[in-house]
């Protein structure tokens, strides 16, 4: 069966937080298979960690929303930052539960929680970190 996600990219902005949806992402793409956290989720921060290639991404213009997806994902940048943020945001398409936010992190971040067995050290890239008390709470979880 397939796990299927959207990826958005947006800019990381002031006073936007990172476990809510932001109203505007930059790029969007779809993705049909393995769309959990420890399958895509992983590849997503190895991209950024071990610079390894994404695949299997569908390009999506902006305003599609499908309605079918389990996760989805943003992709926080912004210029002068050296870390992008993730978020995971996980849907519940197949109950009545409102949506829930799984996961707010750097790529090292995410690694540790999917993939603790990649983890060679607790020194994590993310040194220029600005976010508040409580999402660095969100993100060590």
């Amino acid at each position: 069966m397939a796990t299927r996600a959207t990826i958005r990219f947006a800019t990381r902005e002031e006073g936007v937080p990172f476990d809510k949806h932001p109203q505007q992402w930059h790029a969007q793409f779809y993705n049909h298979w393995d769309g959990y956290p420890e399958g895509l989720g992983v590849e997503i921060a190895e991209s950024f960690t071990k610079y390894r290639k994404v695949e299997g991404w569908e390009v999506e213009a902006l305003d599609i929303v499908h309605g079918d997806v389990e996760y989805i994902y943003y992709i926080w940048q912004c210029h002068g930052k050296s870390e992008p943020w993730i978020s995971i945001l996980e849907t519940n398409q197949w109950s009545d539960e409102d949506e829930k936010c799984i996961f707010v992190g750097t790529p090292d971040m995410l690694l540790k929680k999917y993939a603790p067995e990649q983890i060679e050290t607790e020194e994590f890239l993310c040194d220029d970190c600005d976010c508040t008390e409580s999402e660095r709470d969100v993100c060590t979880n």
